[in-house]
């Protein structure tokens, strides 16, 4: 096992706080959504953390999602739950997106995606506080990961995935355990009835945002940034954004290091990337309002931001307003085009919500809202193995003439 997993644990957190009010809850006790019905933030004691590791410290360390254990909740080294969460590499792709674009590409981690990194904590967490049976409605990929770390520490799970989820994802869900079915409805919709259950007792509900702990496993992304930047964070960042964990992680990830002085003021341009089919933080956003109404008739190939509806939709514009950046909405043939040239020109095969992020940072130079220059970062969130690609189906007969010329 990685050292980072069994050396000893100081933890620093010193309670949970409404996103929307700032009303105080107590750590270490079982928590969904504050009484506003709004996610809790983790908040730490920060000076004593900063007393306690430097950023050589960080550096001395294995490479993976456990080498930033004093911002990450779980208190007890037992109640990790691990697959092997590395530090996701920075893949230039010169050919497709330009000399100074960087890939962060996430399909590197367990289960293929970054729901890993969310997933891996809200376990770990749901462990430490006795939770034994889970629920949660999924796209596909924050299933897979679930239905992984929960059968790798023994919690039963229950997981509703919307009609349109690829049969890859809802068969890796099942092969890995869980119980798992098909709804005739959108993901909030499959929250819904995840809710009900939850309110009778029958469950814990582990949607997204709904508790604390996925923004803390997703907010490492921010973390690893600033150490692979060399504590200089890169001017703008694409992050397809369906439920936003990822997006308002990051940045409370770089709140927390500013407030530490291992970085300065400085923010990427935060660009939150949806589908034309399924727009509701980029109709917000570009109507100025602080929450966004549910997007009606959701329909993409990009199925891991076909969100009609985020609970963190504040969290995510306040994000994006405060850092000069935009909410941007590009259309399926752009997605599955930008998915195309990357994996012809630069070896890369991106999932469809990576290849959205590509697609719109190239709508995003055209409109002069970037510079070629800037240095930008792409996120793809998971590896497009799990995608499907266009058919490959010529054949060579061995037994007639071949003409070698006309292959």
């Amino acid at each position: 096992m990685n050292r980072n997993l069994t050396e000893p644990r100081p933890t620093f957190v010193t309670h949970l706080e409404c996103s929307l009010t700032g009303e105080r809850y107590e750590a270490d006790q079982l928590h969904g959504l504050s009484r506003a019905g709004r996610p809790l933030l983790v908040r730490y004691d920060l000076e004593a953390l900063g007393a306690a590791v430097s950023r050589e410290t960080i550096a001395a360390r294995a490479t993976d999602l456990w080498r930033w254990r004093e911002w990450l909740p779980v208190r007890r080294t037992e109640s990790i739950v691990s697959l092997g969460e590395i530090e996701t590499p920075l893949i230039p792709i010169p050919r497709s997106g330009g000399a100074s674009v960087l890939v962060k590409d996430e399909g590197r981690l367990p289960t293929g995606s970054f729901k890993a990194r969310g997933l891996v904590m809200a376990v770990a967490m749901a462990r430490e506080l006795g939770v034994t049976r889970i629920a949660m409605p999924t796209n596909g990929n924050a299933g897979a990961a679930l239905a992984a770390y929960a059968a790798r520490c023994g919690i039963e799970t229950v997981i509703l995935c919307p009609e349109e989820t690829p049969d890859v994802n809802v068969r890796e869900i099942a092969q890995q355990g869980a119980r798992v079915w098909r709804v005739n409805g959108q993901i909030d919709e499959c929250g819904a009835i995840v809710a009900r259950g939850a309110a009778e007792g029958r469950w814990f509900d582990l949607s997204t945002l709904k508790e604390p702990y996925r923004i803390e496993g997703k907010k490492t992304m921010g973390l690893e940034l600033a150490a692979q930047f060399g504590w200089d964070l890169p001017d703008a960042i694409f992050y397809p954004t369906g439920g936003g964990t990822g997006l308002i992680g990051m940045w409370k990830a770089f709140d927390e290091l500013e407030r530490l002085g291992w970085i300065g003021s400085k923010r990427p341009r935060m660009y939150a990337v949806q589908a034309s089919g399924c727009a509701p933080i980029v109709r917000a956003f570009e109507a100025g309002q602080d929450h966004a109404e549910r997007w009606e008739d959701a329909a993409t190939v990009a199925a891991g931001i076909r969100v009609p509806r985020a609970v963190g939709d504040f969290l995510i514009l306040r994000a994006v307003r405060a850092s000069g950046g935009r909410a941007l909405a590009v259309g399926d043939p752009a997605i599955l085009k930008a998915v195309d040239d990357c994996a012809r020109r630069d070896g890369l095969l991106l999932c469809p919500e990576g290849g959205a992020t590509l697609a719109a940072y190239t709508q995003a130079v055209r409109d002069n809202l970037v510079d070629e220059e800037e240095r930008v970062v792409l996120f793809n969130c998971a590896t497009g193995l799990k995608y499907p690609m266009p058919p490959a189906d010529q054949w060579l007969d061995k037994d007639a003439p071949i003409d070698l010329a006309t292959l």
